[in-house]
């Protein structure tokens, strides 16, 4: 059993991206780049106007002088003539300052009459200009290899004029649930000894959520003859294979020997955490294959902890945890002699650990927003001290 740093390390080095693909920066969403993105055009790409008023030049302006209205100028339509002392350009935001202009004085502070107009002395010195290029220049890197295009990196690669994308390839995930006791949820009700399979639809969740496609989604049932089957179809089929339950050591867990007949390289086998112990990865030849345990709490905390990361690194990202430092707004137990992540919400004060932190709680999964890492034998932390934490 390694500790839970060991493990990571180990997903970093064994876990490589698949390769890359260019797509339209409409299908972008949620991917992670496969190479620095440059812009193609300055930002903004002309001197522009900041405000909607009257762009004239520092020169003609005299207090209670008239100025003729040679013309208008709005986003995508520029006035063409240079724009000469003593005239005004109707000018709105966004739109190209006229040759000649140097300064915008908004229209609020602008007295119209007709083809003239004045301005009030107190339209203060201020150019209400946007300079070509102060933004970013042609050139510049907008997004760093390895970023995750959300909705505001996409802004920036849009503003950058990229209209397609050079992204890592989508991992193809198999998510597969063990375990005799399971059906579908809506028929346990009626089956007895049943319960609900309720995480693969989670898992399912989280891999579209991590720019994965899920390509296959099973449940089945504790038979190692089917299931070795089961395990040859999706290896065909998935970079990546997610098998939850039967991860232990019981005469009826068979994650990993399903996997041990197609000649399963494990590269950890069990994890001082808690909850999560029983958590594995392997290969098999190109596939990587994530065993998490059965407990649904356990199976979610597993798969924030390594299937995030995972997903992020065969797409040819960091997978990196980013811990933040936040305030406990409640005392915090002691822990024991593994490395445990306790489930918590967040309030104004700060972070609430969850009441029952018990590895098959799931109505209470829900108002867990944040994971608490908290070292081995950690003694009581209370009220008002510091903690490392991560989104859940």
């Amino acid at each position: 059993m390694i500790c839970f740093d060991a493990a990571m390390a180990l997903l970093k080095q064994h876990v490589a991206a698949l390769g890359s693909e260019m797509v339209a920066l409409e299908d972008a969403a949620g991917r992670i780049l496969a190479e620095d993105l440059v812009a193609a055009l300055a930002s903004p790409r002309l001197t522009v106007s900041a405000m909607d008023g009257y762009a004239v030049t520092e020169a003609g302006l005299e207090p209670g002088r008239a100025l003729w209205i040679a013309g208008e100028a709005r986003p995508g339509k520029a006035y063409e003539a240079r724009l000469a002392p003593g005239e005004a350009v109707r000018i709105f935001t966004g739109a190209p300052l006229p040759d000649g202009a140097d300064r915008v004085i908004m229209q609020e502070c602008a007295q119209r009459d007709g083809e003239t107009v004045r301005f009030a002395k107190g339209h203060g010195p201020a150019r209400h200009v946007r300079i070509a290029g102060s933004d970013f220049a042609k050139g510049d890197v907008l997004l760093a290899k390895g970023t995750r295009l959300g909705p505001k990196a996409l802004v920036a690669a849009a503003a950058g004029d990229s209209g397609r994308v050079l992204v890592g390839s989508r991992p193809r995930v198999a998510v597969l649930a063990t375990g005799d006791e399971l059906t579908d949820p809506g028929r346990a009700r009626y089956e007895p000894n049943a319960i609900p399979d309720t995480i693969s639809p989670a898992l399912a969740a989280l891999v579209q959520t991590g720019g994965g496609s899920v390509v296959a989604r099973h449940r089945a049932q504790d038979d190692l003859p089917a299931l070795e089957k089961r395990a040859g179809e999706l290896l065909g089929t998935a970079d990546l294979i997610v098998v939850t339950g039967g991860a232990s050591v019981g005469e009826r867990d068979f994650a990993k020997p399903m996997f041990a007949a197609h000649g399963l390289e494990l590269i950890f086998d069990k994890v001082a955490i808690k909850p999560g112990k029983p958590v594995w990865l392997g290969r098999v030849g190109p596939s990587t294959v994530l065993g998490l345990p059965g407990n649904p709490t356990s199976a979610m905390v597993t798969a924030r902890l390594f299937l995030v990361p995972l997903l992020a690194l065969l797409q040819g990202g960091a997978g990196e945890h980013h811990w933040r430092a936040m305030p406990l707004a409640l005392d915090l137990p002691e822990t024991g002699d593994r490395e445990t992540f306790a489930r918590a919400s967040w309030e104004e004060d700060g972070l609430r650990p969850l009441g029952n932190q018990d590895s098959g709680v799931q109505g209470g999964l829900v108002r867990a927003d944040w994971l608490i890492r908290c070292p081995p034998g950690q003694a009581k932390r209370v009220a008002g001290e510091t903690v490392r934490a991560i989104r859940f």
